[in-house]
């Protein structure tokens, strides 16, 4: 007996009304360092220029950056919010995903500009100095930044999203590059004019290790990476400690952005009915979805025995087959009854058999033991007949 069966704990009405608060949030904290972005941005870049600052120039760029990932954030969040349809049956939390791989391919682009750039102005010897403007610009761009990332980070804790937590990382390292120009401008404006161009290079490789670290983390994510070890333990965990369930095996686990979906196979007692079995699997269900935080989605699959020892039953004629086979080696036997209910159990590679008599049939012919070596001789030549047993009732 097995029973395929997907269903959710939440209705998924709640699931959607998750999806759809984180989203809102989501897309709140993006436009506010949206707007910080571009301010900064605007300013560093106009000021660098204005003062001959490659430095601040090239982490004008690097906030510009940060804003177009502002933006690819709260376009991905308001995309991945959207409840399943019937193109994206599994949700729409993959736009999350690719919206940060294009991020990090944006990224490491701008990156290898803003290099090559300070290369070309670290050897030519009359580059102008920069300007005191420079250095309040990028004292203001560190306060900013440290102050977006704390902001930042609190909201990804709180709505478990792997996006705005490399958002946050984002606005931290853009705080420590904001450190590198300060100290490059500072250097420049006391007469080692070098500074500059050594910390617009700096600039550019930070930006370039996040472009690349992002992009990889999608990468793996799109190509439906499972959950870690200790999330995969702690479902065995919480499988097992069903009333019912002997065994589990097959556990397969993929991430769709910061949810993730479930499959397993799951092992019962041999002779339950289905309903039984059925039950069995929505506990399975409904308890992942409960405690195991990413999971939204589990399909149980039911076993009656391990089908990775045992032999299979795959090929095995189905009732209607049977039912036939078995009419015709026991229309000899006298004392069967016609009314029967005959229950087929697969088990180990053969087809157990119960009998069902009417229990007014034992008054009429007492004797059971003689009636089962009679029904068993006759249908010892069928290959997949296996254990046979007469109930009455």
């Amino acid at each position: 007996m097995s029973t395929h069966h997907g269903h959710h704990h939440h209705s998924p009405l709640d699931v959607h009304e998750q999806r759809t608060e984180r989203g809102r949030e989501t897309r709140k904290v993006a436009l506010v360092s949206g707007v910080v972005n571009l301010l900064l941005s605007l300013a560093q870049i106009i000021v660098g220029l204005l003062a001959s600052s490659a430095a601040l120039v090239a982490d004008g760029i690097h906030s510009a950056s940060d804003l177009l990932s502002d933006v690819l954030v709260w376009f991905a969040a308001r995309h991945a919010a959207l409840a399943p349809d019937e193109d994206h049956p599994y949700g729409h939390g993959r736009f999350e995903t690719a919206a940060t791989l294009g991020l990090g391919i944006i990224l490491t682009l701008v990156a290898l500009g803003i290099v090559w750039n300070g290369f070309e102005r670290l050897f030519d010897d009359d580059r102008a100095t920069p300007g005191r403007l420079a250095l309040v610009v990028a004292a203001v761009g560190i306060a900013a930044k440290e102050s977006l990332y704390w902001y930042t980070i609190f909201a990804a804790k709180r709505l478990r999203s792997e996006m705005l937590r490399a958002n946050a990382w984002h606005h931290r390292s853009d705080a420590i590059s904001s450190v590198v120009v300060l100290v490059g401008v500072g250097g420049a404006v006391i007469g080692f004019s070098s500074m500059d161009a050594i910390a617009a290079i700096v600039v550019g490789v930070m930006v370039a290790k996040i472009g690349w670290d992002l992009g990889a983390s999608a990468l793996s994510e799109l190509v439906d990476t499972a959950l870690d070890e200790g999330q995969v333990g702690e479902a065995k965990q919480v499988i097992m400690g069903i009333d019912g369930v002997g065994s589990v095996h097959m556990l397969r686990t993929r991430r769709h952005g910061a949810e993730a979906s479930a499959d397993v196979h799951v092992q019962v007692a041999p002779h339950l009915s289905v309903s039984e079995g059925h039950m069995i699997s929505q506990a399975v269900e409904d308890r992942l979805i409960r405690k195991v935080e990413a999971l939204t989605d589990v399909t149980v699959h039911i076993d009656p025995e391990d089908d990775e020892d045992a032999p299979a039953c795959r090929g095995l004629p189905l009732r209607v087959e049977v039912l036939q086979a078995l009419d015709t080696a026991w229309r000899d036997v006298e004392a069967l009854p016609a009314q029967r209910e005959v229950r087929l159990h697969y088990l180990s590679g053969r087809i157990e058999v119960e009998v069902v008599l009417p229990l007014r049939s034992l008054t009429e012919n007492p004797d059971t033991m003689a009636l089962q070596s009679a029904l068993e001789a006759a249908a010892a030549d069928l290959p997949w007949f296996g254990p046979l047993r007469i109930l009455y009732g």
